[in-house]
């Protein structure tokens, strides 16, 4: 059930309260920006009917983003804003949730979970993150998230525009990144390249992230950066 479409009686009790957490941020010139809150979204929605009782809370979609900040479109709140605001989330939800679990679609969030998260859990909330990486999968508006995309909504894909971008391993990458911003290391913003990406792959990238997150609410092993292990 969605969150919003519930009254109150019917939260009472909720044992699981799910958000997806997302960005607006540029995601190269074939890519919406609001690609990583669209995946987070269809991941959560695609899990939620199958956990019993929970409940589908609407998504954040605003994130910490201030590496894409080159590029128009991008709007970053940072990594202390997205903290504060995910700590407040949490004790207010925790008020009447049993469990309240965020599905992270961007990694630049990642500094705030781990700050916002293990605070949370260390007050005594039953709080954790999941995030919808994809081993293998390329850093940043590549084939990866073009399946996705191609799969939950083909609609806002420019495939004509697609391109490669830069394609060096983001462990090579991440001090430029961190240093510079994307745009100086991906003129076009793409960290990766979209080559090959369908909808068919996207469908399967899909299903196995419902799966692996299906299995990790069951086992509800958290690790000390309030992350759901997978």
């Amino acid at each position: 059930m969605r969150l919003t479409a519930a009254t109150w009686p019917e939260t009472t009790g909720a044992p699981l309260v799910v958000v997806p957490l997302g960005s607006v941020e540029q995601h190269g010139r074939h890519l919406p920006v609001a690609t990583d809150t669209v995946v987070a979204q269809a991941v959560a929605e695609a899990v939620v009917p199958r956990l019993d009782g929970a409940l589908l809370a609407p998504a954040l979609a605003y994130g910490a983003s201030g590496e894409h900040e080159g590029f128009p479109g991008t709007i970053s709140i940072g990594t202390e804003a997205l903290s504060a605001l995910l700590v407040e989330y949490g004790r207010s939800a925790g008020r009447w949730a049993g469990r309240l679990l965020v599905v992270n679609g961007h990694g630049g969030n990642l500094d705030a979970l781990r700050t916002a998260v293990p605070l949370l859990r260390a007050e005594g909330r039953d709080v954790a993150w999941f995030p919808c990486g994809v081993p293998g999968g390329d850093a940043h508006a590549g084939r990866t998230e073009t399946s996705l995309m191609l799969h939950v909504e083909p609609g806002a894909v420019r495939e004509a525009l697609a391109a490669a971008g830069e394609t060096a391993p983001i462990s090579e990458l991440l001090p430029r990144l961190r240093a510079e911003g994307v745009r100086a290391v991906s003129p076009d913003g793409v960290l990766g390249d979209p080559a090959g990406a369908s909808a068919a792959e996207g469908a399967e990238l899909l299903t196995a992230l419902g799966d692996r997150m299906l299995a990790a609410v069951a086992r509800w092993a958290v690790d000390g950066t309030g992350r759901l292990r997978s």
